[in-house]
């Protein structure tokens, strides 16, 4: 008797709205600090395009401009230029400023409605949680608490449909 052959699963596809939203979640989970403004431009194009391509290739006829502009606007917001030592934002000429950097944490509150969560860079780096997490798990996580550590302080928080984060401050 011949044997039959298994076949290997089929990859499931994914379903395009979910790939969107889970991709824009996935957007908003990196965040980068460079003392040049091109290296944040080129970063910030090149991340685009990476993310974009898989976007229209998975997605074809369904893309979205609004979603399209949203992440570029979480990638303007999480890839800045400033002094990673100082923790402040600089000018043209690599000179720190007077404004801090500020990081967005992104999450999904419902199944539509993304939140927005602006602290100061400096908050969120508190020396003792940043030495402790890093002696447990050998990585940090920019918005993970520390057991027993403050909250950082919240700047601003905005909430709008993850599509149109953009409409929702600078």
């Amino acid at each position: 008797a011949a044997k039959k052959r298994a076949t290997p699963p089929r990859k499931k596809k994914p379903l395009p709205l979910e790939f969107e939203k889970q991709s824009v979640i996935a957007m908003g989970s990196i965040y980068g600090v460079d003392i040049l403004q091109d290296n944040v431009i080129a970063c910030r194009e090149r991340l685009f395009e990476i993310w974009d391509n898989e976007y229209q290739t998975i997605c074809k006829g369904e893309v979205n401009e609004d979603c399209r502009e949203a992440v570029r606007f979480i990638l303007g917001r999480n890839i800045v230029c400033g002094n990673a030592l100082t923790l402040m934002c600089v000018d043209s000429e690599q000179n720190d400023t007077d404004t801090p950097i500020v990081f967005s944490e992104w999450a999904f509150i419902t199944e539509n409605k993304m939140q927005r969560k602006d602290f100061t860079f400096a908050e969120l780096l508190s020396a003792s949680a940043v030495e402790d997490e890093y002696k447990q798990t050998g990585q940090l996580s920019l918005f993970g608490n520390t057991e027993g550590e403050a909250e950082p302080v919240l700047l601003k928080q905005y909430i709008s449909d993850y599509r149109r984060v953009q409409d929702y401050g600078e």
